[in-house]
């Protein structure tokens, strides 16, 4: 079973994190480990490749990023946990369709624990529930490793989702995981999302890396 390491970066800037994760992907070597990188953001709208600015409706205070995954904008705060897999899927044989699907499924494997049920669609990435949409992703593959990754709404405002065309699609509803279920606190139900994501990939759980990446280190 393969192994892979997790960093937990606690609640970060999202400029200093892309620019991280984009620096540890291009200098990372032939064998060097696969991570998992755990943040929340402070309020901010990303805005993908395939981005319109037709879709920022009032985005205010809040500020945009421009970023290089695909998709179109979400919007990131406290109370969502985000995760970044940054995995050398050509040297592990994972096809970006089954990470996608290994994403989107272990959001659903985490509500269905909690008696929640919910789906991906194949034409709309992400996992919605009764039409209302709980977590986000966004991917970018360089030379075979990615970077992005999946946000899920646990226990957040979601007010400033109105200021945008969430992904592109007009009066799109949100929902979190605090709406659904009683059983909602973030920790635990990251520590969870991380154990089905590793399973449905075929890894170990994580193994934990106390130390910040260097970029990181580097801004601290």
């Amino acid at each position: 079973m393969r192994s892979w390491w997790r960093r937990d970066l606690g609640r970060r800037a999202y400029a200093p994190v892309y620019a991280a994760m984009k620096a540890w992907t291009t200098a990372r070597t032939a064998d060097a480990g696969d991570e998992v990188w755990v943040v929340e953001h402070p309020p901010v709208f990303t805005q993908g490749l395939n981005g319109k600015a037709e879709h920022l409706l009032a985005t205010g205070d809040i500020p945009v990023v421009a970023v290089d995954r695909g998709g179109q904008v979400t919007y990131h705060g406290p109370g969502q946990i985000v995760v970044y897999p940054l995995l050398d899927i050509e040297r592990a044989g994972i096809g970006v369709r089954t990470l996608v699907d290994a994403l989107e499924g272990a959001v659903v494997d985490l509500l269905a624990a909690r008696g929640v049920a919910a789906c991906a669609k194949p034409d709309a990435p992400g996992v919605y529930v009764d039409g209302r949409k709980i977590a986000s992703l966004g991917l970018r593959v360089r030379r075979g490793r990615c970077y992005h990754g999946l946000a899920v709404n646990i226990d957040m405002d979601l007010a400033p989702f109105q200021r945008i065309n969430p992904c592109g699609y007009a009066g799109l509803q949100m929902t979190q995981l605090s709406e659904l279920c009683d059983d909602f606190a973030i920790q635990k139900a990251t520590n969870e999302l991380l154990h089905y994501l590793a399973s449905r990939l075929g890894f170990a759980d994580p193994l934990p890396l106390s130390e910040l990446p260097t970029a990181l280190s580097e801004d601290a």
